[in-house]
């Protein structure tokens, strides 16, 4: 069983270093092949990339689309499974890659998803958050339809913990890419992934064991920007609706402030460093919630002036979405 890796990349910085001495250390097995596609970096990427052994593909920055751009690294590739990695995703552990590709010793499996674990400097909410997901545990969790259902006899939160996969570090069969590629996908490329491959009787495996440090030390404004382009993206794929109402968004704010402020307070952290992360995690709350009630109405693709002023709402808070 030949395997592949597949890292799109933009100025990755130093943590690039990190990242790549990670996954030059599996053994046993290591990868037969890397590819990173990169979309126009200018710190010395590209030339990392090349010393660790990468063959590297550049396109313009103006063409990177999150399930095209995999594709067309995925099909530089000849792996039988085809790993898929983020640039700021360090595998923990040599056995990191053979605890990833066991699951597909069942023929069910189509793809394999990796937990993660956060960096150092992290919103303790944020860390909670990254912590508690998807909740399942150290083993694998293997997700498919019950025998007689189809996707859409589930409800919506069901739908989406079924079809739960995450490009931040997963693999998939290259037979099931063949059918199923992940774009073109502006966002949400995995997720629509694990849709498809569910819906035509296959299923997904969680790799608690398999895990990656991954975080991002983002404004609470960004991350409010990226739960609108998900909720948006679930409405569609799932019909799920998180905060269906004014009013229950009002009451979504002011109970998530008081729990995750509460949470925070009880960290017991120095004084000025739990002043900071309680104005971030009112912050973080105000715009999460907001996120999540317009992005499932953005999803809903409401006819008339609504539905316009949401379309060009989702143009402007999709940029920059990495």
């Amino acid at each position: 069983m030949r395997i592949s890796l597949v890292i799109p990349t933009l100025n990755a910085g130093p943590l690039l270093d990190d990242v790549l001495a990670g996954v030059l250390a599996q053994r046993d097995p290591g990868f037969d092949e890397l590819i990173a596609i990169d979309s126009g970096s200018t710190d010395g990427t590209v030339e990392r990339l090349q010393r660790a052994g990468f063959r590297v593909a550049s396109i313009d920055k103006r063409e990177f689309d999150h399930g095209r751009t995999r594709d067309r690294g995925i099909a530089l590739t000849t792996g039988d499974i085809v790993v898929l990695l983020v640039q700021d995703a360090t595998p923990q552990g040599a056995d990191w890659l053979g605890k990833m590709v066991a699951p597909f010793a069942d023929p069910q499996i189509a793809g394999v998803w990796s937990r993660q674990i956060p960096r150092e400097k992290c919103q303790p909410i944020m860390k909670r958050r990254i912590l508690g997901w998807p909740g399942w545990g150290d083993g694998v969790t293997k997700k498919a339809l019950p025998e007689g259902k189809q996707l859409r006899d589930l409800p919506p939160f069901e739908q989406l913990f079924t079809c739960a996969f995450d490009n931040v570090a997963s693999a998939m069969r290259r037979s099931v890419w063949q059918r199923f590629p992940l774009g073109p996908r502006r966002f949400g490329e995995d997720i629509w992934f694990g849709k498809r491959v569910i819906e035509a009787g296959l299923a997904i495996a969680h790799q608690g064991s398999a895990i990656v440090m991954h975080s991002h030390d983002r404004t609470a404004w960004a991350e409010g920007k990226r739960t609108f382009c998900d909720h948006r993206n679930l409405h569609r794929l799932f019909g799920l609706v998180g905060i269906p109402t004014r009013e229950a968004l009002d009451g979504a704010i002011v109970h998530a402030t008081k729990e995750h402020c509460d949470y925070v307070r009880s960290l017991g952290l120095p004084v000025d460093e739990e002043v900071k992360a309680l104005k971030w995690t009112t912050d973080y709350v105000k715009w999460q919630c907001w996120g999540q009630f317009v992005g499932a109405k953005a999803g809903a693709d409401l006819p008339g002036p609504e539905g316009m002023f949401l379309r060009l709402l989702g143009k402007r808070l999709e940029r920059g979405i990495g």
